[in-house]
């Protein structure tokens, strides 16, 4: 009689990528597809309800969406010091997207998978932001901007200066140079910890929590609906607060990179 996959056989088939290309090449083709058409849904949905705004009789969507907005709104004037109208629409389609990927988790674990294996495809990990390089590619872009923002407000110029002289400023000439290299090395690291922190950070989050989905998956099927049934609940929160989490630090860095050397 054959036997199914052992639990680590299980465990190993729903963490494996479907991906094409070796070590640093490797592109994995569900999270980029799946992302992709979440991006599409959330594209078509703010069309579909921008095109059919009615203010006197609004849709449970259109109220939906409107509070969300409103929400996102007063997190950015409250964070966001000076104004740039790109901060607020960039923020609610961080949290809106970002939102949707996480939220694959909470389609059993089994589901996708087994229609996938109906055509022949063997692996397929439907959660975008439990694999690394989605999480990252997201900061990646952020860091961009924070990059892009820094050079624009604080010139080539002023921008170079911040790693030479911050963290550690003096007024004392000999002093300054010779905290030159501390302040690059530390600049250095402050800079490139928002990205990695921020990836990780969601990537983390995430991971454990489909993890734990798979875990569950494993019980005999006439118990797991308390356990999963109540960690399906409490991951609600987890995915949106990891939304948040990431779009509060978009905007809060954005903001730093806004702010003139003597803010800084």
């Amino acid at each position: 009689m054959e036997q199914g996959p052992g639990p680590v056989e299980y465990i190993q088939h729903h963490l494996t990528n479907l991906s094409v290309g070796e070590g640093f090449l490797t592109f994995h083709i569900d999270s980029f597809l799946v992302g992709l058409m979440l991006a599409g849904v959330l594209a078509w949905t703010a069309k579909k309800v921008g095109s059919n705004l009615d203010p006197d009789k609004p849709t449970g969507l259109q109220n939906l969406l409107e509070t969300v907005i409103e929400f996102i709104d007063k997190q950015v004037k409250d964070a966001f010091v000076g104004y740039n109208p790109l901060i607020a629409p960039l923020a609610f389609t961080i949290f809106a997207w970002v939102f949707l990927m996480n939220a694959m988790d909470l389609i059993p674990v089994d589901l996708l998978p087994l229609i996938a294996s109906w055509m022949g495809i063997h692996y397929l990990k439907v959660v975008p932001t439990a694999n690394l390089d989605t999480p990252l590619a997201l900061a990646g872009s952020v860091f961009v901007l924070i990059v892009f923002y820094n050079i624009k407000i604080k010139g080539g110029l002023g921008y170079i200066k911040m790693f030479l002289f911050h963290p550690f400023p003096s007024s004392n000439l000999v002093v300054k140079i010779i905290l030159i290299p501390f302040n690059i090395l530390m600049t250095t690291i402050e800079e490139l910890a928002k990205p990695v922190s921020m990836g990780l950070r969601l990537f983390g989050n995430m991971f454990a929590g489909e993890l734990i989905f798979v875990l569950i998956a494993l019980l005999p099927w006439w118990i797991q609906f308390l356990p999963g049934g109540i960690w399906a609940i409490f991951h609600i929160l987890i995915i949106t607060l990891q939304a948040f989490i990431f779009m509060l630090l978009t905007v809060v860095y954005l903001s730093m990179a806004h702010q003139s050397l003597d803010e800084h």
